[in-house]
């Protein structure tokens, strides 16, 4: 089995591939939000220990497929680490057909068009990238690191690059004031991205980020249950692009699925729908949302 250090988290959609822990924690590492690596001090793993972790899984997962790297940031490694790694992969796994990996848009901006389309040669079939919200300002407050425009190019890079694109949005972190302007914010930043795949994560406050003091201080509020269902719906309508769009996450108070552009209309007007009526019976219950 491999190493770990920490917890380790993977997207929904690599619930069946290896994980293998590349890089430890997040190399940004501050957004308000997070809680995941507060933990960790961010490193890039060797070539080495990346090595004795591969062959001690290849006895039990040596007909895998799917391969994710974590932690938060495993694009970041240089280029040279990155396709000796996976040369590697694909020395010991014959049957693997992708490797995924999060990223942020300041390490994707670190690699030419052509480099990732080095690595997209060498198995790098998916990146996830957390945008969170289109709202410059809200970005800003959010401590992302990153402009809307950053993200804009970063996301044309992978995509030109020929590597698909899964990123995730935050229901609820504009507030209880801003829900609405950063659901437009956000649609309109999907729009202009196109990526191949959305994931709505909803907000959750957890204790020890600088968001809980903010929470705490009466600075934030988290719109309601049913107020974040009408952000969903408003953010939906304001997106135009060709893919899955997810609210599915164990976050989420509602699961939804909609394929883009063809169940959008129908989508929106069920969510809204819901909404108007109020029920609540029909809710994800608090005790079962987690992250």
């Amino acid at each position: 089995m491999p190493e770990y250090e920490g917890t380790v988290i993977r997207p929904p959609s690599e619930a069946d591939s290896l994980i293998l822990q590349f890089t430890i924690g997040c190399s940004h590492n501050e957004c308000v939000f997070c809680p995941a690596y507060k933990q960790k001090q961010f490193r890039i793993r060797s070539i080495v220990e990346m090595e004795r972790d591969i062959l001690n899984c290849v006895p039990g997962f040596n007909n895998t497929r799917r391969i994710f790297l974590a932690d938060g940031d495993a694009l970041v490694a240089p280029q040279q680490d990155l396709l000796a790694l996976f040369a590697l992969l694909r020395r010991h796994f014959s049957r693997l057909q992708r490797i995924g990996m999060y990223a942020n848009a300041r390490s994707i901006l670190g690699k030419s068009v052509n480099e990732l389309s080095s690595l997209r040669e060498q198995g790098l079939g998916i990146i996830y990238l957390g945008i969170e919200s289109g709202d410059e300002t809200l970005l800003d407050w959010m401590r992302k690191g990153v402009t809307a425009e950053e993200t804009i190019e970063a996301s044309r890079r992978v995509k030109k690059a020929g590597i698909k694109l899964s990123v995730t949005v935050l229901l609820g972190i504009g507030g209880s004031t801003g829900s609405i302007q950063h659901a437009r914010a956000t649609g309109k930043l999907l729009t202009q991205i196109g990526p191949d795949y959305v994931g709505a994560l909803t907000t959750m406050v957890v204790r020890g980020t600088p968001l809980y003091l903010l929470r705490e201080s009466g600075d934030f509020a988290l719109p309601d249950s049913f107020a974040i269902l009408d952000e969903l719906a408003e953010m939906i309508e304001h997106t135009e692009m060709r893919g899955l769009f997810f609210a599915n996450h164990a976050s989420n108070y509602l699961p939804v699925r909609v394929r883009m552009p063809q169940q959008r209309d129908e989508a929106v007007k069920m969510i809204r729908e819901f909404v108007r009526k109020g029920d609540a019976f029909f809710l994800k219950p608090e005790r079962l949302r987690r992250l």
